[in-house]
């Protein structure tokens, strides 16, 4: 078998064939046996890829050099190989990257080194592939893409309790700030039989937590935890939808599409909340579900033809300031930093273009009913009666 050489992997190497491993995160979990190897082993020991390239050694000087003799040993079919002092242990659980162990010296003890360290990788290798099955079932079971009846078997399988009651918090971030979010959720929530942290996509990820309590209270308090820490960590903007408790984990499916709901509702009419429960979207769930048609004709019957339109800036912002005043005009006019006659003029100016007295309860709630709903037809892509969007409105 050829000598023991070393040089470093450069490009033109791996354009004629040595690839890098497959997974990353494996690459990091052999590492870590690795490094938990040096601290009890007296000689030096690592892994290559099947082109020789050394991935892991407890040599950390020696990563990325080439071990031509493990090159030569994973062209061919043996399991074990022993060449310029050194001894080869091919690890048959990662044949897909054609992995081999390595380790210094011939004798018996360094042989019963190798072997031990190459079971304890292929160990730590199937674990995480277990891990990554878990994964896929999980996000399979929301996604409702698993038979019902396979659920609970596969769910033992897994060792994943059925029948534990269980929350979907679904997790969304603006596009562009999601680097590293799915590290600081599952330092909060360790992988383990109660929490699962799920990737979705790029900017969207799942954490189905058992039930710990009283349900709106944890849920609060969980939602809380996750905006805190990726707000302090990761400077993102972070959205979070909350469904109803799931029975069990068939049921979490329903929860998850809760979730969504929740994010979706609540961007429209609450775009300012960072956190939106399910159990707590009010006006805007039974809204959200109401055909476009209706919608406009609701609002050609509310406002005359133009009114809305009509309506400045200015006047809109007083408006919500009124409402979110519980119609209360010396607050309003404080807040505004106006004088009480200025927002009588205002209400008067609203009164005129609309018809409807802001200042008379059923007027108001019949405004801002109306206001969500152009909101509402706004945010669909297309403003009332079919007309583009002017993206003005007040807030849900």
């Amino acid at each position: 078998m050829a000598g023991l050489h070393y040089k470093m992997v450069t490009d033109s190497d791996r354009r004629a064939g040595l690839r890098p491993l497959e997974s990353v995160g494996k690459m990091e979990e052999i590492r870590k046996c690795i490094r938990e190897a040096a601290r009890v082993m007296d000689r030096t020991a690592g892994v290559t890829d099947g082109s020789g390239s050394v991935i892991a050694c407890t040599d950390e000087r020696r990563e990325g050099a080439e071990d031509m003799s493990a090159r030569a040993f994973g062209g061919t079919d043996d399991r074990t190989a022993i060449a310029a002092g050194r001894s080869y242990l091919r690890l048959t659980a990662a044949d897909r990257q054609g992995l081999i162990a390595f380790i210094e010296g011939t004798d018996p003890t360094s042989r019963t080194y190798l072997e031990l360290l190459g079971r304890w990788i292929e160990a730590a290798l199937k674990e995480r592939n277990t891990d990554a099955e878990r994964e896929s079932f999980l996000k399979n079971v929301l996604l409702e893409n698993e038979l019902p009846g396979d659920i609970p078997l596969k769910a033992r399988e897994y060792r994943i309790s059925f029948h534990a009651p269980r929350v979907v918090f679904l997790v969304r971030i603006d596009r562009g700030e999601s680097v590293g979010v799915l590290e600081i959720l599952q330092g909060l929530f360790p992988e383990g039989r109660r929490e699962h942290v799920l990737a979705m996509d790029e900017e969207t990820f799942v954490l189905v937590s058992e039930l710990d309590g009283e349900r709106g209270e944890f849920s609060d308090r969980v939602a809380r935890t996750i905006v805190d820490n990726l707000n302090a960590e990761s400077m993102a903007r972070v959205h979070i939808g909350i469904g109803m408790t799931a029975e069990n984990l068939k049921d979490t499916a329903k929860s998850y599409r809760e979730a969504l709901m929740a994010l979706t509702v609540g961007g429209i009419f609450e775009s300012d909340r960072a956190v939106v429960r399910y159990d707590q979207l009010g006006l805007g769930r039974l809204i959200y579900q109401l055909p476009t048609t209706l919608c406009n004709m609701f609002l050609d019957e509310v406002f005359p033809k133009g009114a809305y339109e009509s309506l400045d800036s200015e006047t809109l912002l007083t408006i919500q300031k009124f409402f979110e005043n519980n119609l209360n005009g010396s607050e309003t006019s404080r807040q505004l930093f106006v004088h009480r006659n200025t927002l009588v003029y205002r209400l008067d100016k609203v009164q005129k273009i609309t018809s409807l007295d802001l200042r008379r309860f059923d007027d108001a709630v019949l405004f801002k009913l109306a206001s969500m709903v152009r909101r509402y037809l706004e945010r669909q892509g297309h403003g009332p009666s079919g007309r583009a969007a002017d993206g003005r409105g007040l807030r849900g």
